[in-house]
């Protein structure tokens, strides 16, 4: 006999015929000799409708009044859910997450999980009953046992963490889509189905938008080493099967509150290529690194920030071992890429580190915490290390630092987050895709902070007072061109923010910012990101090149780039954005000669 935790979303419980159809199922399952835990969301667009109700009231409802109101939503699922179970004979009850034992922190509309008390919900599954509970809610562990929500994608995040706590054989996710398809189906009509996918991949889908999963879900299941698998409920189809590593024997306690960082890795195998005052126009990135690619060149981090002037910068790191013939096509094309400016000083100019290193936190509980990067640039500033590159994804911040700075970066990140470091894996994994799925974010905005000071503790300040203000940030990219204003070396960082977030990160910046010479701080609605994600890029050259080929194509110009070892964004105007996901995903053939039905 299995434990299995089931999850259906609003869509598969909007209407009494799918209430039924879902308790069809679940009876099934329990036939076939399984414990059923279930966990549901709200009822369609249950939830929409009562903030509509608050916002009606007044504007701005305070956040306890909004969990009291918005938990009743999936009260009302568990108790017909129950019903129509009773209806087939099963026995079955329906639990509020306080009863359940679901205890959170006291954050209103926002809470992590910080324990599950499972007694009671063994002793019913002992009984034979199936166990239906109210998703996105909690209470807190205080005497007043305040109601709290989890936030968006709540539910998702109740029926893993559910599953971690009764070291369930199986968390199912049933949704409107038939598993976690290539890219949004809505947009691309031909988006394919993956029959498996890795936590990391699903992760950096997932916090780009990819809805079938929220990330903070996924975290628990890779923390835990939680069987995930994501279904439909409206067909018996295989889905998709997240693959986690080994569980590292965490505790349950402060189940969401983990240690954010688990390791710090390094790599000493590693140089620099920068290319200085390329064209910043179609095509440029493109044919570089399809240059590159020819040689079998592998390359690791590639960064493009924001333009100056009709000018733009693009770094790329390569292992040591392949720094000559990739300096060797930097070197060529270099005089073919000119600005169209006076003489040498439009002259593309390449530069070469040899004795850099690579330094990274990685984590997945990094998800959400905007003061992790933070943390980690002022722990190297304090150090007196000074950040060459930088690059981000979801689970991890790599930086590039003098290699004589290593050692001492090493030690003071891993006292820093009380962990031990490795040197990264070398392996390539050509046996996976090179490219798993492509996302597209329409709710990011671009900021670029001009003539940064070049000194220890800027990146660390700048992203502390972010950090402060709850402002998470995506990409960050720091130039490679310095200029010297008052016999002070500047460089320009940018970053990316959610939309909803810029003016107040305007406003945060602004005090700062104003102080230096000539500095400034640039903002962009008009873009659009667009990634490829894929645990195998490693080991397959040209990958980067394919993807900004098929963005010049289309006469798409790249604003910025930021790469990891699985994912390569790129920032594009917004009234590109749809038309570049498409672009992407025909280009590395992801598609499916089957369209994907949606139900509406």
């Amino acid at each position: 006999m299995a434990l299995i935790v089931q999850k259906y979303g609003g869509t598969s419980v909007g209407s009494v015929e799918r209430i039924q159809a879902v308790a069809q199922r679940i009876h099934r399952t329990v036939n076939a000799g399984h414990q059923v835990v279930v966990v549901v969301s709200a009822m369609g667009k249950t939830t929409d409708t009562l903030v509509g109700l608050a916002h009606d009231i007044t504007p701005n409802p305070s956040r306890r009044e909004m969990d009291m109101l918005l938990s009743t939503g999936e009260q009302v699922s568990i108790a017909l859910l129950t019903m129509a179970l009773h209806a087939l004979d099963q026995p079955a009850i329906s639990l509020t997450g306080a009863q359940v034992g679901i205890v959170t922190e006291t954050a209103h509309s926002r809470a992590r999980i910080l324990d599950i008390k499972t007694e009671r919900l063994r002793r019913h599954l002992d009984e034979g009953q199936v166990i239906v509970v109210a998703g996105f809610q909690g209470i807190t562990n205080s005497t007043d046992l305040e109601i709290t929500t989890l936030g968006r994608g709540g539910s998702d995040t109740s029926a893993v963490a559910l599953a971690a706590a009764l070291q369930a054989s199986q968390c199912e996710i049933y949704t409107d889509v038939p598993g976690i398809l290539s890219t949004d189906p809505r947009l691309v009509p031909n988006a394919q189905l993956m029959t498996e996918i890795t936590s990391d991949e699903m992760l950096e889908l997932a916090s780009l938008g990819a809805k079938v999963l929220h990330p903070r879900a996924v975290e628990i299941a890779r923390n835990y080493g939680v069987p995930l698998v994501v279904l439909s409920s409206w067909t018996d189809g295989p889905g998709t099967r997240v693959v986690s590593p080994l569980p590292r024997g965490r505790s349950l306690t402060n189940l969401e509150i983990t240690r954010a960082v688990d390791a710090v890795e390094f790599d000493t195998d590693q140089a620099k290529i920068a290319l200085l005052r390329i064209p910043d126009r179609p095509g440029v990135a493109a044919k570089l690194f399809q240059e590159i690619a020819h040689q079998q060149v592998d390359v690791d981090l590639i960064i493009q920030s924001i333009h100056e002037g009709n000018t733009n910068d693009i770094a790329f790191t390569v292992i040591k071992g392949m720094l000559t013939p990739a300096e060797a096509v930097a070197e060529a094309m270099a005089p073919v890429l000119r600005s169209g400016g006076d003489g040498n000083r439009d002259q593309a100019e390449v530069l070469v580190e040899r004795k850099i290193a690579k330094i990274s936190i990685v984590g997945a509980g990094m998800i959400g915490r905007p003061g992790i990067a933070a943390t980690m640039f002022k722990t190297l500033a304090d150090a007196g290390v000074n950040i060459d590159m930088i690059s981000t994804s979801e689970v991890k911040v790599s930086c590039v630092i003098a290699a004589t700075d290593c050692d001492r970066a090493i030690a003071a990140l891993c006292q820093a987050f009380e962990v031990s470091c490795s040197s990264l894996p070398t392996a390539a994994t050509p046996e996976l895709p090179p490219v798993r799925g492509v996302a597209l974010d329409q709710c990011q905005a671009q900021l670029a902070i001009r003539h940064v000071p070049d000194r220890p503790g800027m990146a660390a300040h700048l992203f502390s007072l972010l950090a402060n203000e709850g402002i998470s940030v995506d990409m960050i990219i720091q130039s490679q061109r310095c200029h010297i204003l008052n016999s002070t070396p500047t460089r320009d960082i940018a970053c990316t923010v959610a939309a909803a977030d810029l003016e107040q990160a305007q406003k945060v910046l602004t005090p700062i910012v104003s102080q230096w010479e000539r500095g400034e701080i640039v903002m962009d609605r008009d873009v659009a990101k667009v990634s490829i994600v894929g645990a195998g890029m490693q080991g397959h050259p040209g990958v980067a090149a394919q993807m900004f080929n098929a963005l010049a194509r289309q006469g798409f110009n790249i604003k910025m780039i930021a790469t990891s070892e699985i994912k390569i964004s790129c920032v594009v105007a917004a009234a590109e954005g749809v038309a570049a996901l498409n672009a992407i995903h025909e280009v590395f053939q992801l598609g499916s000669v089957t369209p994907v039905q949606v139900p509406a």
